[in-house]
């Protein structure tokens, strides 16, 4: 099982790539997927629900995660050894592939502050 998240532009004018004329649609500006395995990780440095379950903090723009995961970032990375811990054994789950994907999430959400939060778990 896995976490997807997708940051969302509503109702954005585009041209048919068809026809040339105008259409609306929704942009999709990022997507991400992760193993359910890192949800303790997560929950230790307390971005479980920003990252799993926005909508439970009634989070629904990407500027609204950009501080509290900004924060959990930064103390997984001063303290590595202790987040390692909370690595899977199975190897499906592991704080060297986490921490770059939360990056990746974090810098997508400052580059699209007011897109929408979609999640499916």
């Amino acid at each position: 099982m896995s976490l997807d998240v997708s940051l969302v532009n509503k109702n954005v004018k585009q041209l048919c790539s068809c026809c040339g004329g105008e259409v609306i649609e929704d942009e999709y500006v990022y997507e991400a997927n992760i193993t359910h395995n890192l949800g303790a990780m997560a929950r230790e440095a307390g971005i479980y629900h920003h990252l799993w379950r926005p909508e439970e903090l009634n989070i629904t723009l990407a500027k609204d995660l950009i501080e509290p995961i900004r924060e959990g970032l930064a103390d997984m990375r001063e303290r590595s050894d202790h987040y390692k811990k909370y690595n899977s054994e199975n190897g499906w789950g592991l704080y060297k592939h986490f921490v770059p994907w939360i990056q990746n999430y974090l810098d997508a959400c400052i580059e699209n502050p007011n897109s929408i939060i979609e999640v499916s778990r």
